[in-house]
């Protein structure tokens, strides 16, 4: 049966609330009962009720995932397009139109003039708008993690061997079965399509050309089938998932998940609420998720903690998840669990205990708690701590990660993997082709660190390559601190 013709007199009279339709791309949808569950907050679909919300949603998500999130019953029918009126179209055009949020119009520098990752993201400043330029490149309070996750690698020197024949370098690795040509992917980071309309497609089928792969985000803006689609049949993807407050809906993505089996789970756990990143909250979010000035959005409840987009898309997240949810989703497939987000040895080692075939270091790239350890620290401390997590597990890093000899010296320090966030973010402003030419440039920063430090393959580099004496005093042994105690008062009235 063709779909019914909804003329917009008839959109408009269902605005509130309590009775909610708009529209996505010439389809008319009944809100009413998801706009309260929706992950990116229920202002931002109020402000579209009774009103074409397509440029909103097509800024930041794929064109499927409307059906995928409401059922067919809520669709109500086709927009008649011969009852739009000059009214209705100036608002859909006039979406965008917000001060500070279009791009600067000077043209993104030729890819081939692209060097480094530090490159990319100069470039990538001019090209995305402001509004995305601070979700991606901010991070929590005065950003010391973000900094200091970059810095801590500059700490760590070389201890190059000589005369060793590294005139073949190998920079292949096999992790959970599958062998891949550089032991760098892309950390799950949501919207990717705020910087190019491909976004994960184009990170994936990028990454896929290049012989790795990506960890799709919980939060991107193209489901997992979606980004399954466009690389070769049975090639090897990570799933990133966050825990939904309504484990209903947890439960029902994860029988999509495993249905298209990824390599591994990756379970976030170090953001159990959203960061205070202000560079993101002080850019108001006009266009697609703006602070609105209507009055049924008004008077919506507010927790006073801002309206960044970080916030808006993180409403969803548990905040009460446990250990216990952690052997829920061990238990829930065969599919192998990582733990992402371990900042310390001792949550390392439980990880361990309780059955995840890996971790995942990460501080969120210094977005969850300000002051967190850089991550390399994180992954030092587990060597001093526990190193049989490192013989037993899988284990990832990210955080700071920009060239070649970080990825180099995380290796030999015991990962299994880097992943990068922001610079695969920033290189995807250029489609697929940026997304291959970023790797391109890190495996060849890699193979010739590799060539400089005397090795030819990563199953060759160790610790003793390596000089961390700058940062060895901040290695914490134990679960406690070196000389302060818990102070417990006892004062009396």
């Amino acid at each position: 049966m063709p779909d019914q013709k909804i003329p917009v007199s008839e959109v408009l009279a269902h605005s509130s609330p309590s009775d909610a339709w708009l529209v996505i791309n010439g389809v008319v949808w009944d809100v009413t009962e998801f706009a309260p569950d929706h992950p990116g907050g229920i202002d931002i679909i109020v402000e579209y009720l009774g009103r074409d919300a397509t440029k909103a949603y097509n800024e930041v998500h794929g064109p499927s995932l409307v059906s995928k999130h409401l059922e067919s019953s809520k669709r109500i029918g086709t927009l008649d397009e011969e009852t739009v009126t000059e009214e209705w179209r100036s608002k859909l055009e006039g979406a965008d139109e917000v001060e500070g949020s279009a791009p600067v119009d000077e043209g993104p520098p030729d890819l081939d003039s692209i060097l480094n990752m530090y490159d990319f993201e100069a470039a990538a400043k001019k090209i995305v708008s402001a509004k995305t330029w601070a979700y991606y490149s901010g991070a929590a309070n005065d950003c010391l993690s973000l900094q200091a996750n970059i810095d801590w690698y500059r700490k760590i020197w070389f201890r190059p061997r000589v005369l060793t024949g590294v005139g073949s370098v190998d920079t292949s690795v096999s992790i959970l079965g599958h062998k891949y040509s550089m032991p760098i992917f892309s950390s799950p980071a949501a919207l990717a399509k705020l910087s190019h309309p491909d976004g994960e497609l184009a990170m994936a089928r990028g990454a896929a050309a290049k012989g790795t792969t990506i960890c799709v985000c919980n939060g991107a803006s193209y489901s997992l089938a979606e980004i399954t689609d466009v690389i070769p049949e049975n090639y090897p993807k990570f799933y990133q998932l966050y825990f939904n407050k309504d484990r209903r809906s947890t439960q029902k993505l994860m029988r999509e998940v495993v249905s298209l089996r990824p390599r591994a789970i990756m379970a976030t756990v170090d953001l159990p609420v959203v960061g205070k990143r202000e560079a993101d909250e002080r850019i108001k979010i006009e266009a697609t998720y703006k602070p609105t000035r209507n009055a049924q959005v008004q008077a919506l409840p507010r927790d006073n903690k801002g309206a960044g987009l970080a916030r808006a898309t993180g409403s969803f997240i548990d905040p009460d998840v446990t250990w216990k949810d952690i052997k829920w989703l061990i238990e829930l497939s065969d599919i192998p669990v990582f733990v992402k987000g371990i900042q310390c040895a001792q949550d390392a080692r439980r990880a361990l205990d309780i059955g995840c075939k890996g971790i995942y270091i990460s501080n969120h790239g210094g977005r969850a708690v300000d002051t967190a350890p850089p991550s390399i620290l994180t992954l030092l401390e587990i060597q001093a701590n526990c190193p049989e997590v490192l013989e037993q597990m899988e284990v990832f890093i990210d955080g700071g990660i920009r060239r070649g000899t970080d990825v180099l010296k995380a290796i030999c320090l015991g990962a299994s993997a880097v992943c990068l966030g922001r610079p695969f973010m920033y290189a995807v402003t250029y489609g697929q082709a940026g997304m291959e030419r970023a790797l391109e440039i890190l495996q060849d920063e890699l193979e010739t660190a590799m060539q400089m430090v005397g090795i030819t393959r990563l199953d060759q580099a160790h610790p003793g390559l390596l000089n961390t004496a700058d940062i060895d005093r901040y290695v914490i042994r134990g679960d406690t601190h070196p000389w302060a105690k818990k102070v417990v008062r006892r004062v009396k009235l």
